[in-house]
């Protein structure tokens, strides 16, 4: 059996076969000076992530600060909130955004709290990672929309309506009424614009993201999502919703997640498969990354089986896990699990003709874009 290096050095071999050379000229891939000077924005992750085993917000490790020091991500979105519907989903929430907030001050020399664009620039011209605190979910509001503005006052930038079940504003992508937003949910997409904050559809019923769509003064985003044209499952997004989600300047974040395929494990192919089809229907301009994962690349062993088998169980049990989701399918590329797979893909696609201005706009110019016209700042 190879060794985790070897497997990952395979894995990679296999994904250049693939993906192949489009022309001589590509064949070196996307440069490392234009990876470095590249914004380069994960619209969902997190620092770490190679132990599924620890709780969530554990303190990071050596090992995970210098997987971000290598990364090259120049920011990321990174969940703040409690999500799935309970009873102390607000006081959870504050909890976690203390968490982060002790990354914050135990690291200044590697993290950059974002709240806005000048703060993304200041990230990338310092060579920091910048944090965005995010929430997927407005169960921590408990139907008062008071309280988004105290998550906005502690730097809370981009909020979903819904998680996958139905909550107080509307119906996740798992409830077959699909009920889109309720009235509640209508001035939550109001306070959302008022308080300059992002609106991220992800995770929501296909009515309401259209509701979310055609309610919005502002952009907004899919920040984690796939193409449900190419693979029918309830996390991905129908074409109608992405097209209109670019036509208002949205963006759509593609995931590295199991839902790229109907069932197995996912591959890079996949994922580019996604990421194509994606940008024929709304554009280079609107599409980019979101992987739903951790920075660190995630060793396949035993205990990281074992962990990830009881994370699937309690998901199942909290009524969250969607179909797609198995025990056994994990949720990561194994050609691009490495701190540095933005870098990878990006050698991909450059492989496969794409023009390092597209490369580009996908790493992170499209995200950058839209915080900077939504945030205002």
């Amino acid at each position: 059996m190879p060794n985790r290096r070897e497997a990952i050095g395979l894995a990679l071999a296999g994904a250049a076969f693939r993906f192949g050379a489009a022309t001589a000229a590509t064949a070196t891939g996307f440069n490392d000076r234009n990876y470095a000077g590249a914004v380069v924005i994960d619209a969902l992750g997190a620092p770490g992530g190679s132990d599924p085993s620890l709780p969530d917000y554990a303190p990071l490790s050596a090992k995970d600060i210098a997987d971000v020091r290598a990364s090259g991500i120049t920011a990321l979105n990174w969940t703040v909130n409690a999500v799935g519907n309970g009873s102390d989903r607000f006081e959870k929430s504050i909890e976690n955004i203390a968490s982060v907030e002790r990354e914050l001050v135990a690291h200044p020399d590697v993290f950059v709290k974002v709240r806005t664009a000048g703060d993304l620039a200041l990230a990338k011209s310092t060579k920091r990672m910048g944090l965005i605190f995010g929430c997927q979910d407005t169960a921590m509001l408990d139907g008062d929309l008071k309280r988004l503005a105290v998550f906005g006052d502690l730097g809370v930038r981009i909020c979903q309506p819904t998680y996958n079940r139905r909550n107080l504003v509307g119906d996740g992508c798992l409830e077959t009424a699909d009920g889109g937003l309720s009235r509640l949910g209508h001035e939550f997409v109001s306070e959302t614009n008022r308080l300059n904050m992002l609106l991220d559809l992800s995770h929501a019923g296909p009515r309401t993201i259209s509701d979310g769509i055609g309610a919005s003064t502002a952009p907004m985003a899919i920040t984690h999502t796939g193409c449900r044209s190419l693979v029918d499952l309830p996390r991905n997004t129908y074409d109608h919703d992405l097209k209109a989600l670019a036509d208002r300047g949205g963006v759509a974040g593609i995931y590295f997640m199991p839902f790229l395929r109907l069932s197995g494990q996912p591959h890079g192919e996949d994922l580019i498969r996604h990421l194509e089809y994606a940008v024929n229907i709304c554009g280079e301009d609107h599409v980019g990354l979101g992987t739903d994962g951790g920075v660190s690349a995630v060793e396949l062993n035993d205990a990281y089986r074992a962990a990830a088998h009881k994370e699937h169980e309690e998901r199942v049990k909290a009524g969250i896990s969607a179909p797609g989701e198995s025990a056994d399918v994990f949720t990561f590329i194994p050609e691009y699990n490495d701190p540095r797979r933005f870098k990878i893909l990006a050698d991909d696609l450059a492989r496969r003709g794409w023009a390092s201005g597209r490369i580009e706009k996908l790493l992170g110019q499209n995200f950058a874009r839209l915080f900077r016209e939504v945030w205002k700042s």
